[in-house]
């Protein structure tokens, strides 16, 4: 049985939120939302960008915060409170330094619109080319790490 090619994720989530799911070996989308986690697997490439420093009024921030592989694919559920219960899917986080989005705009091709470039993060995941990936992972300082993984 084929296994599924590897895909290129970016995931929109506070910097303040990434720090914690990086701490914590893990990622939630979409508020703890299940479906956004479902089309991630167990291999795919992850890189988070972070419009702000925090959620939902925090200090502009607009960078690539953290990058990883999705580790075993299986989703989970997790209770913070009575009410929030997220959902999580664990990731294997590089050490990698954060960098700022506008300098590369130019250079990804999934932003269609060079000068409305925000829109493209609009609904919180986003599937990417590799070739995409690779500038931003390039970026980061983490390109070579990822030859071995995952490019």
């Amino acid at each position: 049985m084929p296994t599924a090619p590897r895909q290129f994720w970016i995931g929109v989530v506070s910097r303040e939120h990434v720090r914690l799911g990086v701490k914590g070996g893990f990622i939630q989308l979409g508020h703890g939302k299940k479906a956004p986690l479902q089309r991630l697997r167990a291999g795919d490439a992850l890189v988070m960008y972070s419009p702000r420093i925090a959620y939902p009024y925090g200090e502009p921030l607009q960078a690539f915060t953290a990058i990883g592989v999705v580790s075993t694919g299986k989703l989970y559920q997790v209770e913070m409170t009575e009410d929030f219960k997220p959902y999580r899917i664990d990731v294997r986080f590089f050490k990698a330094k954060e960098v700022p989005i506008k300098p590369l705009i130019d250079a990804l091709s999934f932003i269609k619109s060079k000068t409305h470039w925000g829109a493209a993060f609009r609904f919180g995941q986003i599937k990417i080319p590799s070739d995409d990936f690779k500038v931003i992972a390039n970026a980061m300082g983490v390109e070579s790490e990822f030859q071995k993984y995952v490019l």
